[in-house]
């Protein structure tokens, strides 16, 4: 039996990333695709894998564009060639549930949600900086990216979600069910202290959806010193609404943050 696994894109390290990186390891004979695999954003754990990618690979500047190519990606999907695997497990955050593959294949989905930008639009893009020709114009894109989320969600022959509330978004998006199974997590990299040093702290990237607005704001207004540790194109949003309690560093490494 031929088995395919499938994620969206390799452009950021994140925990959608690390479930992927998880999924191949337990099917290490199985092939890896995805429509875009920038080298310093594969895992370490599939590093010298053979990542089979679509025609976007190629596509200019993806290092720092790959988020305003969102409109292509359904092509670089329909682009992925699996048409002689018999069994396709996708990790999806947004497009890797379309893929088409061979009628008698099972095709299973982890999804991660379903693609927030689209079904929570309004809440999305009042926390984005696009300009007023790019707000005009996304409406349109929006709905027909809704329309082919729509189509794709019927590809899967399974849904796995990753929580409850995921499973509860895909039912009521896509109207589908669910079968919970949590992503994995390196628990051995926690411990639980009971000691503090007088402060909060934020490990994430620097995303308008992951909301550390609020972390920021809550701590600025009740002057709470908070340390957040992240990159991202949020940064600058969040830095200019921080006071002198709040500090920014670096983070350490892609592996430190989900």
């Amino acid at each position: 039996m031929k088995t395919a696994v499938v994620h969206d894109f390799f452009t950021q390290v994140g925990g959608a990333e690390k479930v992927a990186q998880e999924m191949y390891r337990m099917l290490p004979k199985a092939s890896l695709f995805a429509t875009v695999a920038l080298p310093e954003c594969v895992p370490a754990g599939l590093k010298g894998v053979k990542i089979h990618t679509s025609w976007m690979q190629n596509l200019p500047m993806m290092e720092k564009m790959y988020r305003l190519y969102f409109f292509l990606y359904p092509f670089g999907v329909g682009n992925l060639d699996l048409s002689s695997y018999d069994l396709v497990l996708s990790s999806s955050i947004a497009y890797a549930k379309g893929v088409r593959v061979k009628p008698d294949a099972v095709h299973v989905c982890y999804c991660h949600t379903p693609m927030r930008w689209v079904w929570n639009y309004d809440s999305y893009i009042a926390r984005e900086s696009f300009g007023w020709s790019q707000r005009a114009l996304l409406p349109l894109v929006i709905q027909g990216l809704k329309q082919w989320d729509i189509h794709a969600s019927r590809q899967p022959d399974h849904f796995i979600a990753n929580s409850t509330s995921v499973a509860a978004l895909i039912h009521k998006v896509y109207g589908r069910t669910a079968e919970v199974i949590h992503p994995p997590i390196d628990t051995k990299r926690f411990c639980v202290s009971y000691e503090h040093e007088g402060y909060y702290l934020v490990l994430a990237r620097l995303l308008s959806y992951k909301r550390v607005d609020l972390a920021v704001r809550a701590c600025t207004e009740r002057n709470l010193k908070l340390i957040v540790i992240g990159t991202g194109p949020d940064r600058n949003r969040l830095e200019r609404m921080a006071g002198p309690s709040v500090t920014f560093l670096k983070r350490v490494s892609d592996s430190e943050v989900e």
